[in-house]
């Protein structure tokens, strides 16, 4: 089989981490846009992709793009692409969309139009009227912006996000996708201490040990073109063999997660527990002004409470502030906050060194940095 283009969409603000992550894999032809990384390469790319992107939602196929004013051009365009080489004549293919800056602005009728633009497609290559969609899963995207529409595949299934370790989460979860960005923006390595103070359900500590350790954040998990018989099945076993290959279990962590709610920590050793790294990281209950390592050279990485998320803006103010006067004694850590609040650096009493727009959720946020000296190269 020839190149795929392949798309990893990426949450508003992630995209140059994703096409970092893209190119780390090996694939060179990269093309950043607004929330999506494109790129091309081999069907295995799907697998590995799939597996190994930490701060991805979801890798799409794309099948075609072409402009769509009128719904003739949309269906004209559609029937032009080469379903039947991807789809077979068993299987389901519902059509998902959605419409911005578009004369076709009604996503059901453009879902129906594509629907019904697949099936002629379809009928021409299986010599059948009818198709009983009773097989693999091929959810069809239509994707209309500034009237082109963009035909797409999605390979993965439930988000990238969702790697099968946290099957309990506390009040106010942070993305696992967010969390990786975290420490993947911070100037962490393993060998370094790591603490989070405000650990909740644990997401951070265990995101910065999969990288620590090179575990492949897909590998706990199935996705749904391993359903699919259009791909050769032995991809995502050399894809899962590599990923397995590449662990770096004997990479010595120092994660400390620690939160003032009882239960979060609970919750946080249940997901360590389903993460396989229960002996590697350790939680415990405490208040963030009893945070006082004993060590050099650490990183915090942290997403402290705030008042649209948890507890009064009183409370969040005094929360910040206390982890300003730790932090200021700390004199060769640096810290990594996600927040909110406008407000940020003046309770905390220092201004970042740099400031990154980022969204956690539908919140717009700052990952807010202070980078204190590295460690001393032995």
């Amino acid at each position: 089989m020839n190149k795929v283009q392949l798309i990893a969409t990426a949450p508003m603000g992630l995209e140059a981490i994703v096409a970092r992550e893209v190119r780390e894999l090996g694939y060179d032809d990269v093309m950043v846009e607004n929330g999506k990384v494109l790129f091309q390469a081999e069907p295995s790319a799907i697998a590995r992709a799939n597996l190994w992107l930490r701060t991805s939602d979801r890798i799409l196929l794309k099948l075609g793009e072409f402009p769509a004013r009128t719904f003739d051009e949309l269906f004209e365009g559609t029937k032009a692409l080469p379903w039947p080489d991807w789809i077979p004549g068993d299987a389901a293919f519902p059509v998902e969309g959605r419409s911005h800056k578009s004369q076709l602005s009604s996503v059901p009728a453009c879902q129906g139009i594509v629907k019904k633009a697949v099936v002629e497609k379809m009928k021409q290559r299986y010599g059948t009227e009818w198709f009983p969609e009773d097989g693999p899963r091929y959810v069809i995207e239509v994707s209309l912006l500034n009237d082109i529409a963009t035909l797409t595949i999605d390979t993965t299934g439930p988000s990238l996000h969702k790697r099968g370790y946290r099957k309990l989460i506390t009040e106010a979860p942070l993305k696992e996708t967010m969390a990786a960005a975290m420490v993947l923006l911070s100037r962490w390595r393993p060998g370094r201490p790591l603490i989070d103070p405000f650990c909740g359900s644990g997401t951070i500590p265990i995101e910065a040990a999969m990288i620590g350790w090179n575990i492949a954040p897909g590998l706990r998990r199935e996705f749904s073109a391993e359903a699919w018989p259009t791909l050769d099945r032995n991809l995502w076993d050399d894809a899962r063999e590599e990923a397995y290959d590449l662990l770096r279990d004997d990479e010595p962590l120092d994660i400390i997660g620690s939160d003032i709610d009882p239960e979060a920590v609970e919750v946080a050793r249940a997901n360590a527990k389903k993460a396989g790294l229960s002996g590697e990281l350790r939680f415990h209950e405490a208040p963030v002004a009893k945070l006082w390592p004993d060590t050099e050279y650490g990183c915090i990485i942290t997403n402290p409470p705030y008042g649209e998320r948890i507890g009064t803006m009183e409370e969040v103010e005094k929360t910040i502030r206390q982890l300003g006067s730790i932090f200021a004694k700390l004199p060769t850590w640096s810290l990594f906050a996600l927040s909110p609040s406008k407000q940020f650096e003046h309770y905390f009493g220092k201004n970042a060194d740099k400031k990154r727009k980022l969204f956690n959720g539908r919140i717009e946020c700052n990952l807010l940095m202070y980078h204190g000296p590295l460690p001393p190269r032995h």
